[in-house]
C-alpha cells in the first residue's frame, strides 16, 4: 500500500509528525522498531522547565499533543522563576513515565487516518533527488509521497559504560544500522554527538531525613489550553534535593580516566548545556557543590531519577559516588548511568520549513537534527508533520518567525547557525522573548493552528472569546478612575503602596509593581478567567518595554520581508567577504533576515547583497 507521508520514529518527534499529518486528512504511517517504546521517556522523567515549557505551551496552542498528554501524566507540577519577570518564568512538570507513553499510544491509536507498523527501515527509497518511500530490512518497499525522518538517539547508536562500548539504543534496544549510512551516500554530513543519563535508584533505600522537600506548586497548573486538571495540587508527589560532597568530588577525580569521556573512549560531542556530573567536577572545578533533585518516575515502580548526576564511569565506580551522596548511603541502585553516541545530519542542510534541501519531500525532526530533549523534539515534529501535508495539499509552509514563537527560534538556529554539540533552548537564545511568553503562546500561535487545521472550531471559538475578554477588561480598567479619597488612601496604604494625590485609572494604578489584580477587585467586581486577568496585568506592567520589543521585532521584519532568489549564484556577486559567499552558498538563507544571522556574514556583506539584489531586480 502507498501512503501520503510516512514517518519513521515513534519518539517525541514522530508522534507529533503524525498525529499532525493524519489529522490534517492524510494516510499516515508510523514506522517503529518496537510499538512499547512510543513516546518513550529514556532520560529524565518531566516535561517542561526553562524555555522548554514555553515550547510546549507553543505546541498545544498550535493543535500538538504534547501539552494536552503532560498534563494527563502529571505526578507533580511547577511555574519556574516566579520571582522574577513574565519572560523567563515557564511550567515545569514530572510526568509519569508509564503514563505519558500509554496514554500517547491511545491517542495515536485512536486517530483516523493514521497506522502503526513495527519495522526497522534501512534505505529511503529516492528517484531523481526525490524520495519516493522507504525500504524494511526484509526488504519491503513502502511507498509514500512524503517522509520524515524522527530517529531519536539510534543511528548507529552505542552505549559506553567507561571502557565498554555497545552497539545499542536506549534501553538495550536495538540500534538503527544503516540508514545513517544511506543518508552519507545521499550527500548529507553525518555528526557524532552523544548525550547521557544517570543511575535510578530504590526510592525504598533512601534516607529521606538528609534530603529537602521540593513539593509542587499550591496551585493546578496545565500546559494545554483545555485547562483540564488531572491531578490536584493536594495528590502531587514531591521531589528532594541534595548536593554533591567533597567526597563524590575525590571520587570522581581519583578515576576520572575511568569515564567514557576522560578515557578517550567517546567520538560524539556532549550536549554543552546537561553535561555529565565529571564534566561538571572538572569545568566548575571551583564550586564545592552541585544540587541533585532525586525525582520520582512513576506511580507503578520505585525508581528513583538522580536529575543532574548524567555519568559514564563504570558501574563500580558509580557505586562509590551514589553512596557519596547525602541520604543515599545505603541506596541500591536499580540501573546504572550510560552515554550514549549516535549519528545526527548537519542541520544547515534542511530549510526552514524542515524539508531536507537535498531531497525532496524528505523532512527530519528531533534529535537526528542536532537537538536534545523531548520538547524540542516535539516542536520539530509538529512543525515538519504539518509542512509535509502542506505541500501536499500545495500550499505555502508553515514557518515561525523568531518574534512569534520559541520554535521559531529553535528552527532558525538550527538551520542558520548548525549545531556544534546537542542543541538545547534557552531563554537567552531569544532576542524577544519578553514576547515569547508562558502566558501568551495561545494569542501568538492559535490562529496559525486553526488555519492549518490542527484546532477545532469549538477550540477556536474558546480562544476568540478570550481575546474579547482582554479586550473588555482592559478596556474596562481603562476607563474606570480611582480619586484620593480617604478611604481609598487608606486601603492602598495598607497594601504597602503611595496614596494617591490625584485620580488615575485603574489600568495605570495596575502598572505600579506592587499592585495585583487582586488589589483591582478592591475597587470594581471582575469576572474573568485567572489566564484572561493574568494576561490583562502583564499587558500593564511591562506595557513599555513590550512596545519596545514589538518595534525592534518591526525591523527584523523588515528585512524578513526582502526575500532571496533560490537561484541566486554568490559567487556573480563582486566584493562579497570570501567566508561569506561560501556561508551563504552553503545555508542558502531565504531572507536577508536570514542571511543576518549566519555566523560568518558581516554587516559589509549584507550591504553588498542588498545592493546587488536591488540592481537585478
Amino acid at each position: 500500500m502507498k501512503y501520503e507521508i510516512i514517518v519513521v520514529g515513534g519518539g517525541h518527534a514522530g508522534c507529533e509528525a503524525a498525529l499532525a499529518a493524519a489529522r490534517k486528512g492524510h494516510t499516515t504511517l508510523l514506522i517503529t522498531s518496537n510499538i512499547n517504546n512510543i513516546a518513550d521517556m529514556p532520560c529524565n522523567p518531566s516535561i517542561g522547565g526553562p524555555a522548554k515549557g514555553i515550547v510546549v505551551r507553543e505546541i498545544d496552542a498550535l493543535g500538538g499533543e504534547m501539552g494536552r498528554n503532560a498534563d494527563k501524566a502529571a505526578l507533580q507540577t511547577k511555574m519556574l522563576n516566579t520571582k522574577k519577570g513574565p519572560a523567563v518564568q515557564a511550567l515545569r512538570f514530572q510526568a509519569d513515565k508509564i503514563t505519558y507513553p500509554k496514554e500517547m499510544l491511545k491517542t495515536l491509536n485512536s486517530t483516523v487516518n493514521l497506522t502503526i507498523k513495527e519495522a526497522m527501515v534501512e534505505k529511503l527509497v529516492v528517484k531523481d533527488q526525490k524520495v519516493e518511500g522507504v525500504e524494511l530490512e526484509d526488504g519491503t518497499i513502502i511507498e509514500a509521497d512524503s517522509v520524515i525522518l524522527t530517529t531519536g538517539t539510534y543511528l548507529k547508536a552505542v552505549v559506553l559504560t567507561g571502557s565498554t562500548r555497545k552497539p545499542s539504543g536506549p534501553h538495550g534496544e536495538r540500534e538503527s544500522k544503516f540508514l545513517s549510512d544511506n543518508l552519507r551516500s545521499l550527500g548529507f554530513s553525518i555528526k557524532r554527538l552523544k548525550t547521557g543519563t544517570p543511575q535510578r535508584i530504590d526510592k525504598n533505600t533512601i534516607n529521606y531525613s538528609k534530603t529537602s522537600e521540593e513539593k509542587g506548586d499550591s496551585i493546578p497548573h496545565t500546559f494545554s489550553f483545555d485547562n483540564i486538571v488531572y491531578r490536584e495540587p493536594k495528590d502531587q508527589i514531591s521531589c528532594h534535593l541534595i548536593y554533591t560532597t567533597p567526597k563524590t568530588h575525590e571520587i570522581i577525580k581519583e578515576h576520572l580516566n575511568e569515564s567514557s569521556m576522560y578515557g578517550g573512549y567517546v567520538e560524539g560531542v556532549g550536549p554543552r548545556y546537561c553535561p555529565s556530573i565529571e564534566d561538571k567536577v572538572v569545568r566548575f572545578s571551583d564550586k564545592e557543590r552541585h544540587q541533585l533533585f532525586l525525582e520520582p518516575e512513576s506511580l507503578f515502580y520505585d525508581d528513583i531519577y538522580i536529575q543532574g548526576f548524567s555519568t559514564s564511569m563504570p558501574n563500580e565506580i558509580q557505586d562509590l559516588m551514589v553512596h557519596s551522596l547525602p541520604g543515599l548511603e545505603h541506596a541500591k541502585i536499580l540501573k546504572y548511568g550510560y552515554a550514549i553516541e549516535y549519528d545526527a545530519i548537519d542541520s544547515k542542510q534542511l530549510k526552514r520549513s524542515l524539508e531536507t534541501k537535498l531531497i525532496e519531500n524528505l523532512y527530519t525532526a528531533g534529535q537526528i537534527n542536532g537537538t536534545s530533549g523531548y520538547e524540542e523534539a516535539a516542536a520539530q515534529g509538529l512543525i515538519a508533520g504539518i509542512n509535509a501535508a502542506l505541500k501536499l495539499e500545495g500550499k505555502e509552509p508553515l514557518i515561525l518567525k523568531r518574534n512569534e514563537s520559541y520554535i521559531g527560534v529553535l528552527i532558525d538556529d538550527l538551520v542558520t547557525k548548525g549545531v556544534k554539540d546537542p542543541y538545547r533552548l534557552l531563554t537567552s537564545r531569544a532576542e524577544y522573548r519578553l514576547l515569547l511568553r508562558n502566558d501568551n503562546a495561545d494569542l501568538r500561535l492559535r490562529d496559525y493552528g486553526y488555519q492549518v487545521g490542527l484546532i477545532s472550531d469549538q477550540q477556536y471559538q474558546v480562544f476568540k472569546k478570550k481575546i474579547e475578554d482582554i479586550k473588555e477588561l482592559t478596556n474596562l480598567l481603562q476607563t474606570t478612575r480611582i480619586t484620593p479619597k480617604k478611604e481609598v488612601n487608606e486601603y492602598i496604604e495598607q497594601i504597602p503602596s503611595t496614596p494617591l494625590k490625584d485620580g488615575i485609572s485603574l489600568y495605570d494604578f495596575l502598572k505600579r509593581p506592587e499592585i495585583s489584580i487582586e488589589n483591582i477587585k478592591h475597587f470594581i467586581d471582575i469576572e474573568y478567567t485567572l489566564e484572561e486577568e493574568e494576561q490583562v496585568e502583564v499587558n500593564a506592567k511591562y506595557e513599555g518595554y513590550i512596545r519596545k520589543a514589538n518595534k525592534e521585532a518591526e525591523k527584523m521584519l523588515a528585512l524578513e520581508e526582502k526575500k532571496i532568489p533560490d537561484n541566486i549564484d554568490y559567487e556573480l556577486i563582486p566584493n562579497l567577504a570570501s567566508e561569506a559567499r561560501q556561508k551563504l552558498a552553503e545555508i542558502k538563507p531565504t531572507t536577508i533576515g536570514q542571511a543576518t544571522r549566519i555566523s560568518g556574514v558581516n554587516p559589509a556583506d549584507i550591504s553588498i547583497l542588498m545592493v546587488y539584489l536591488k540592481r537585478n531586480g
